[in-house]
């Protein structure tokens, strides 16, 4: 969207988009709780919201079985995305993070991601806590440029 300022000056109404590094990306993931576990089920791709923890540089999710376990028992690559985006202002930021999941077996690590750290939002149990390495991690922020005149 265009529109004319003082003395026919046009400023443009438009997004920029920067690209986020590592750890900004890492950063903004400790911000959310909530985010969308992409993965494969039966020999098609899934996506469901979980609710997570970064834990060092690596994502938590807490499961109860299923098709989300038997993709971190099989050491599989997924992928996670998050975001926090306004509609109205069009600002916003996205992560990707692609790892391998892995099923955590350790007592010590166990008793340190279980109980409050990391509560489900639905009831039923949920025994079974994944790992998922953060091994590639990509990230987009949407911002408004500050207005210019010409």
């Amino acid at each position: 969207m265009l529109f004319i300022v003082d003395r026919g000056a046009m400023v443009a109404d438009r997004q920029q988009l920067e690209v986020l590094d590592r750890g900004q990306c890492l950063d903004l993931l400790r911000t959310v709780r909530v985010g969308r576990l992409v993965f494969t089920e039966d020999a098609l791709p899934a996506v469901q919201p979980v609710n997570f923890r970064l834990k060092r540089d690596h994502l938590v999710i807490r499961v109860a079985g299923g098709a989300k376990l038997a993709a971190a028992t099989g050491n599989a690559v997924v992928a996670f995305q998050t975001d926090e985006l306004d509609p109205d202002l069009r600002t916003g930021w996205s992560v990707t993070v692609v790892g391998h999941a892995n099923l955590i077996t350790d007592v010590t690590e166990l008793v340190d991601v279980s109980g409050t750290w990391l509560e489900p939002w639905v009831d039923g149990r949920r025994d079974h806590f994944i790992r998922i390495e953060v091994e590639k991690v990509t990230g987009r922020r949407l911002c408004t440029p500050v207005a210019t005149t010409t």
